[in-house]
């Protein structure tokens, strides 16, 4: 995400006018915090967090299944 983010703000960068070089930096700096606010309130979490979360939600489904065989295997007994 932060990667496309760049590539906007550069393509932002690349159409202000030479002429307005002066202001370009003022600009860009303006843009780059407009665009980190929005960010922030967007709510979104890391990749490491996602990560942990993913393996946690794996070890889950595993237990899960493993306990749906233990169930079928003691309704099979009755």
């Amino acid at each position: 995400m932060a990667n496309y983010l760049n590539k906007i703000i550069h393509k932002f960068k690349e159409n202000i006018p030479n002429d307005m070089e002066v202001l370009k930096k003022d600009i860009e700096n303006n843009f780059q915090s407009a665009v980190n606010a929005k960010i922030k309130k967007l709510d979104l979490v890391t990749r490491e967090e996602f990560e942990i979360q993913e393996e946690v939600l794996k070890r889950t489904r595993q237990k899960l299944d493993q306990l749906e065989k233990q169930l079928a295997a003691v309704n099979k007994s009755k």
